[in-house]
């Protein structure tokens, strides 16, 4: 099979609609797009390297404005595919402060539709990484079998595959997460986790160093765990844990930056880095994207992310 893409990631897509100020305040609101799956495609692609996205776009006002925009990002959407139910929405406000005002809604729409039938095996194979989250998992169940099938295709075909709980307790319970966790654990090759998040509620085992060998135990080659409290991801690979910080602290919106340093991290690796190149490269990515406002229009391209990778100006 000739590889025509370098990643393909699987989830959700929202509409985005954001302010500087708080929604109360706000006479006006930006519109942008967002998700976690997407904006892990488009931190990849952004980076330099050829994305396919694979999800389920509600046919309605907003459909040609978001086929329209990724065709426009360079993402392969030839997977994508139309459903009756309406694309989701969520509002996303800053007022000044530190504080984050967030709400959304998703029930029923879209993306809720993906199922085994959206996966083309041959798409799979000609991919170098497949990325999905558990995210995209708790869309619904036959959402959740697309993505083991999905991942069960690239293994049996040495794609490589990349995965990220997500954990929300907004979205699925620990008990969930840690089942669809157990299911889709032997096909990972890369697994990212957060350690506030899904290390507590999936693991509930808190010394980085046991997690990372725990994950090492069950089969997984390169393990990233994203803390807050220490500032900065954890890789494990080859026996060996590596610290690095986060670029920086001075931020304004974290909205879906873990997501965007995963594809980072998955650029900079079917590019030949070494894991802990790229998540000194994604580091970078995922620090300037929280400079801005937004999931997915904060991210930066390649051009800034590399001069400073490789020792340019900030």
């Amino acid at each position: 099979m000739e590889q025509k893409l370098d990643i393909v990631t699987i989830g959700e897509c929202l509409i985005e609609l954001s302010s500087d100020i708080s929604l109360s305040a706000a006479e006006c609101l930006h519109k942008y797009y967002g998700g976690d799956a997407l904006a892990t495609a488009v931190a990849a692609q952004r980076s330099g390297s050829k994305v396919g996205f694979i999800t389920r776009v509600g046919n309605d006002a907003f459909k040609e404005y978001l086929m329209d925009s990724w065709q426009a990002e360079g993402l392969d959407i030839s997977q994508v595919k139309l459903a009756t139910d309406p694309n989701g929405f969520y509002f996303i406000a800053r007022d000044g402060s530190k504080e984050k005002e967030f709400t959304y809604y998703r029930k029923k729409i879209a993306p809720a539709k993906l199922s085994i039938e959206d996966i083309s095996e041959d798409y799979i194979k000609s991919a170098r990484a497949v990325y999905a989250s558990g995210i995209t998992q708790c869309l619904s169940l036959s959402a959740k079998e697309a993505v083991n099938h999905a991942f069960s295709v690239a293994k049996e075909n040495s794609v490589m595959t990349a995965y990220d709980p997500n954990f929300s307790s907004l979205i699925t319970t620990p008990e969930i997460a840690r089942e669809y966790f157990n299911e889709i654990i032997p096909n990972v090759d890369i697994l990212f986790m957060s350690a506030k998040y899904d290390t507590v509620n999936i693991l509930e085992i808190d010394s980085v160093e046991n997690i990372i060998k725990a994950i090492w135990d069950m089969g997984v080659g390169v393990v990233v765990i994203k803390s807050s409290q220490d500032g900065g991801y954890f890789t494990g690979y080859n026996g060996n844990i590596v610290f690095t910080e986060f670029y920086t602290r001075d931020v304004i919106d974290t909205t879906c930056s873990g997501d965007v340093f995963n594809g980072g991290f998955l650029h900079a690796v079917v590019k030949g880095f070494t894991p802990f190149e790229a998540a000194k490269f994604a580091s970078i990515l995922a620090g300037l994207q929280a400079q801005g406002i937004g999931a997915i229009k904060s991210i930066p391209y390649k051009d800034k992310v590399y001069n400073i990778f490789r020792g340019g100006a900030s």
